[in-house]
Parts: C-alpha cells; sequence; structure tokens
C-alpha cells in the first residue's frame, strides 16, 4: 500500500504533482518558482505521522522516506520495487513520503521518541547525523543481523564504519548516500572549479551559490581550506571556514546560498558555479544537454547517508518486517531499479554491474557510481554533540542571515 501525509494540504500538492504527470527532474525545476508549495510541503513534516503499522498493531510496516526517494512509474502512479517486495512478503507497507527536512521531522516525532512509543512508523531515513543524536538518546533499536545476509554480503566496506558512533551499523543501515561537490557551466566556465580559491575568482562575482546545507558547505569549505571534517577538528577550524564563507558572503562573491533550488539558478543563469548535490546534476544533465560538470573536488567533497532506523516503540514483529524489507533492497538487483530513478550513490555493493543491464550510461557515471580516486576524496562529516551542533548551526545561520 503506497500512502502519502495525512496532511490534507501536503496530499492535495502531491497529487496534483502526480497528476499533472510532473516527475522529479520537473519538481526541482519549478522549486524556486513553486516556494510557496515547498513551504507548505515543509509544514507536512510537523503533521501527525501514519498509524495503522506493526508498532501501533496492524498486519504490516509503515515507512517513511524523503519525497522522490524510491523508483516510482509515472505510468502506473505505483512504486514497482516496493509492489514486487509486498507480493513476495505477503504483508503491506504503508510507504509515507513524509520527510522533507531532518529538523522538521524530529521536531514531529521526538515527543514519543522520548517516551519510546509508536511514532507511527515502523523505519524511518534520517540522514546520519542526525541518526547520530538517536543512538546517543538511545532512541532507535539494534539489528539483527540474522534477518539481513544481504546487508551483510552487500554492503560497500567504506559505509560499515562511516558513521563515528555506529562503527559496524549496529543502529543504522545506509538507504542512500547522497554526496556533494563543485559543478560549473562547462561552456561558461570552461577552466572549471579546481581549487576554493576558484570560487572568488572576479569574473563569478555574484554568480557563486553554496547549499544551505551546513554540513555539506561548511565541510567542503573546511576541506578546501585543509581540515578534514571527519577529523576531530574545534573552533578554530570551524570559525575559519566560516570567516572564508562570512567574506565571500559580504563581498557579493557570493550570490546565493540555497536547497534544491540552486539548480533554478543554473539552469538561469543566474549562477554558473555551485556547491552541490552529485543526483541533482545527474537529472540537470539528462534534461538540459549535458550543459553542467561537476567533479568531486581534490581537497574534498562531502558524503553522507539517510540510513534505515527502527525507533522504539516499534514492536519486535514489525522490527522483523522492517529487516526483511531491508534485506529485499540489499540485493544489488533490487537497488539498480533504485539507482536508476534516485541517481545518488547506491550503497548496495554489485549494484553497478546490474544497472549496465537496464541503463549503461547510467552504469558509467561517476556522480551514481565514484570511481577509486573519488572515494578517497570523499570525506563523512564528524557527528556533533548536540552543543556543538547548536553553536555550529546557530553560527553558520547567522553568517548567511537566516
Amino acid at each position: 500500500m503506497v500512502r502519502q501525509s495525512d496532511d490534507p494540504i501536503v496530499r492535495n500538492i502531491v497529487q496534483l504533482l502526480r497528476g499533472a504527470q510532473m516527475n522529479r527532474r520537473q519538481v526541482l525545476r519549478g522549486a524556486a518558482a513553486g516556494a510557496a508549495g515547498v513551504g507548505a510541503l515543509s509544514l507536512a513534516a510537523c503533521a501527525p505521522g501514519g498509524g495503522g503499522g506493526g508498532g501501533a498493531g496492524g498486519e504490516g510496516i509503515v515507512w517513511g522516506n524523503w519525497t522522490y526517494y524510491l523508483d516510482f512509474d509515472e505510468d502506473t502512479q505505483s512504486f514497482p520495487s516496493l509492489d514486487a517486495f509486498m507480493d513476495k512478503a505477503g504483508f503491506t507497507v504503508d510507504y509515507i513520503e513524509d520527510i522533507d527536512d531532518n529538523n522538521t521531522f524530529y521536531g514531529k516525532i521526538k515527543d514519543q521518541l522520548k517516551l519510546d512509543q509508536f511514532t507511527g512508523y515502523d523505519t524511518i531515513t534520517f540522514t546520519d547525523w542526525m541518526n547520530g543524536r538517536l543512538i546517543q538518546d538511545k532512541q532507535i533499536q539494534e539489528f539483527d543481523y540474522a534477518n539481513l545476509a544481504n546487508v551483510t554480503a552487500n554492503l560497500v566496506d567504506a559505509q560499515w564504519d562511516a558513521l563515528d558512533v555506529d562503527p559496524g551499523r549496529k543502529f543504522t543501515i545506509p538507504w542512500q548516500l547522497p554526496a556533494s561537490g563543485w559543478v560549473w557551466n562547462s561552456k561558461e566556465v570552461p577552466q572549471g572549479i579546481k581549487t576554493l580559491d576558484d570560487f572568488l575568482r572576479p569574473e563569478l562575482k555574484g554568480k557563486v551559490v553554496v547549499l544551505s546545507e551546513m554540513r555539506d558547505t561548511m565541510g567542503m569549505v573546511m576541506a578546501g581550506l585543509g581540515t578534514d571534517p571527519n577529523s576531530d577538528w574545534g573552533d578554530a577550524q570551524f570559525d575559519a571556514a566560516l570567516a572564508w564563507l562570512d567574506d565571500a558572503l559580504q563581498s557579493g562573491q557570493i550570490g546565493n546560498v540555497k536547497g534544491n533550488s540552486y539548480t533554478q539558478d543554473l539552469i538561469t543563469g543566474d549562477a554558473l558555479v555551485a556547491m552541490a548535490w552529485t543526483g541533482d546534476v545527474v537529472m540537470l544533465n539528462a534534461e538540459n544537454d549535458n550543459q553542467w560538470t561537476l567533479e568531486i573536488p581534490e581537497s574534498g567533497g562531502m558524503i553522507a547517508a539517510d540510513s534505515f532506523t527502527v525507533p522504539n516503540g516499534t514492536s519486535a514483529e514489525a522490527k522483523a518486517k522492517v529487516e526483511e524489507l531491508i534485506n529485499y533492497y540489499y540485493d544489488p538487483v533490487v537497488m539498480a531499479e533504485v539507482a536508476n530513478y534516485v541517481t545518488f550513490v547506491p550503497p548496495v555493493k554489485g549494484t553497478q554491474e546490474e544497472m549496465k543491464k537496464i541503463n549503461p550510461e547510467n552504469a558509467d557515471n561517476p556522480l551514481i557510481f565514484p570511481t577509486e580516486e573519488d572515494w578517497k576524496h570523499l570525506h563523512n562529516f564528524r557527528t556533533l554533540s548536540p552543543e556543538e551542533d547548536k553553536k555550529y548551526s546557530t553560527a553558520f545561520q547567522n553568517v548567511l542571515g537566516l
């Protein structure tokens, strides 16, 4: 069973989008113009979650995921891989595209998490920095790897210990790996962006966009200044990166700081270079005649993981079903179907070989399947304590004028 948010505003927006046969690429393209809609969508995360999953005494499970983060058939308005799983497993999965932002979604379920009550979701896919917080607060359950043979066999080596507070992935199992790097208009900026100083070239003044996600932008700036974002850095290193960002903003060199809508600036030419997410650039190029080049900078790009977790309020029976679902998606044949639509880096070994059978062009795309050299330059952002998170996030937002 495929479900959307219980919030009627969001439900109407999603139905409108799908009813008009809009796909994910079109949504991103229209993000800037649809600011009001995006704002309403964000409010969805504040609405109560769906019930009826195993944790609530139902026979199926409830999966809360990010929007447009699972293969979707525009013609049948269905999720093919999930439909195949339900036919095979014999129970339903209420699939709710209900996460638009880590903080707002956490705010939606935090009271239940603190009381170990059912959150309305048997499994959710927060980004790992938020999962680190849940682990530290002991609000999620440990997986039973006896039910996860495919994960044991196929999780990419680099991800087993990528979350510093969850070595061995006892509490978190990656769903997708969003990576970020530096992008430029291939025609207008033929020399590309190779160093952090290249963003400051006079001819690019006002044509630079950076991401509003602190860990992506600050991580790449820190790396550009010589600090590994996953190392034991402190205030001095963070402040140095923040000063670089502040100077570039104050001087007008950076023209905008945006979330997903930075893609609109690239399309219109308002931005010629940007710090960007790899999956977005794959989609932009597919729809706009390959106008942009994105590279993982030699100084370091960022990679994160949006990972499955099971909140404490989920029942043991439902947890076992979640593990069956995760194990299914760790079959590289299945993950190739997902990756072909989502276009972010998949966490499952063997996916590239299976992708060759369904979309050879995507199989050769280093933005979906980074090279061994790329992996050497992809950093995680270390887990922050709650106090650090508040301090650094506030400083970042102040520089952005938020």
